[in-house]
């Protein structure tokens, strides 16, 4: 195939409707000119960190909605809405399978394009890390402070599948997939440049684990291993086993 011809209508016109809703003249303009990458592996780098930046806005913009039903208690809309964020970060995460498609050597090539930046600075990100404590605030007033409901009442004592429990759980997932999503992020650094490398700005790549252990809403964490340690206190932490022998 004629690569040049190609190249040349890549980004379409930009004059018929879809694209002027799209803006994808604009949106196709995005990565770099085909003559201007490093190596052949350039532009699908670029793609995906920008699908990365465009979910990760469609995740903030979403969780904002999600604040203002949770302080309207309308909880249908926030399981919803929620779920819309999780799909989202499955996406996310997935999508990172492409750049295994790339060698550490050919990653070499693209990573001196990058300065001493890294995905630490991403506004997505740092908007998502920002974010979860004011979604624990909202649900504690609401959830839980006004019905006079705590963490452990919605999962045991008080346990009726409840809206509270419902929107935790929720919560939950979205913490779980936020932390599967740099998991996966941290496994693919070691696959193209090792963890016992320095980053572009010197620091060891290490960092990141600490990162992944932190969790959003450590509250509804800690509560399975309490129920799980009341449990064992009642019915014995080491149990016979069912065999007989």
């Amino acid at each position: 195939m004629d690569r040049e011809h190609f190249y040349s209508i890549m980004n379409g016109e930009g004059t018929l409707d879809y694209e002027l809703y799209l803006n994808t003249k604009a949106l196709l303009s995005c990565q770099k000119d085909f003559a201007a990458f490093c190596n052949r592996d350039e532009l699908q780098f670029q793609v995906v960190h920008q699908i990365e930046e465009l979910w990760m806005k469609l995740i903030g913009y979403t969780l904002l909605d999600i604040d203002e039903y949770m302080a309207q208690g309308i909880s249908n809309r926030v399981v919803t809405l929620f779920r819309r964020v999780n799909i989202a970060l499955r996406l996310m995460t997935e999508q990172l399978a492409l750049l295994e498609t790339m060698s550490p050597k050919e990653y070499q090539e693209i990573r001196l394009q990058l300065g001493n930046g890294s995905g630490q600075e991403s506004p997505g990100f740092r908007v998502i890390l920002k974010m979860h404590p004011h979604l624990w605030q909202t649900f504690k007033t609401e959830y839980l402070e006004k019905p006079g409901l705590t963490v452990e009442k919605i999962y045991n004592s008080g346990y009726t599948h409840s809206d509270a429990y419902v929107v935790a759980e929720a919560m939950v997932e979205f913490d779980e997939l936020f932390q599967r999503f740099r998991y996966v992020h941290i496994q693919l650094i070691q696959r193209s440049i090792g963890m016992g490398s320095k980053s572009l700005k010197g620091r060891s790549v290490e960092l990141l684990n600490e990162g992944q252990r932190v969790r959003f809403f450590p509250e509804l964490w800690d509560i399975r291993s309490q129920m799980t340690d009341m449990w064992g206190s009642q019915y014995g932490v080491v149990r016979d086993s069912i065999s007989g022998h």
